[in-house]
């Protein structure tokens, strides 16, 4: 583990609802982080991460292995696959030292999730929206069914000040959002990353 920089304790230890900010390198993650972020996600290895900031780093993508070798918090597993491989892949993290986030899209894939490996921390994601519904509304019908005491992330695409408020009204910990939104998110102004 790297650390003090344990992406649970980093959320559960912010006054307000956490802001993680997807990035595509190491520099990326040094201004996210300069500007407020939480913690900073990647979707797969990314260069220039040997000097990142000192906030959780949570991995999309690659092994537990691979997510360890750079350095990572904690690594993103999908409910998608195999039930014996999302045990195997869960318990290969945490030897590791990884905080394991399981991504859910809907009420089925989450309760298939608390069932196989009860995790400490949900990645809630709007895959289950329509046409009638917006991606905010997918994420707020998904929270209720996320049992107290777990941690609920949202991952919202182009979230605004406002979507943020509403999540953390309806009891989401934390909002995953790109590095171009990061500004507006965290520090209430226009975003110009």
């Amino acid at each position: 583990m790297s650390g003090s920089r344990h992406l649970s304790q980093a959320i559960s230890e912010g006054e307000r609802i956490s802001v993680l900010v997807e990035v595509r390198d190491g520099e990326a993650a040094r201004a996210a982080a300069e500007h407020g972020a939480t913690g900073v996600v990647l979707r797969g290895l990314a260069d220039g991460l040997a000097d990142r900031p000192d906030v959780p780093v949570l991995v999309y993508g690659p092994s537990a292995r691979d997510a360890a070798e750079i350095g990572a918090d904690a690594v993103v597993l999908g409910v998608d696959g195999d039930d014996d491989l999302l045990g195997e892949l869960v318990h290969q993290a945490a030897a590791l030292g990884l905080e394991c986030v399981v991504r859910v899209g809907d009420e089925d894939e989450l309760q298939r999730a608390l069932e196989l490996v009860d995790p400490e921390i949900v990645l809630l994601v709007a895959e289950g929206a329509d046409d009638d519904e917006t991606p905010l509304d997918r994420l707020l019908a998904l929270l209720p069914d996320v049992p107290a005491g777990k941690l609920a992330i949202a991952e919202l695409a182009g979230a605004l000040h406002d979507d943020v408020q509403e999540l953390e009204r309806a009891g989401v910990d934390a909002v995953l959002v790109s590095d171009t939104d990061v500004r507006a998110l965290v520090t209430e102004g226009p975003p110009d990353v």
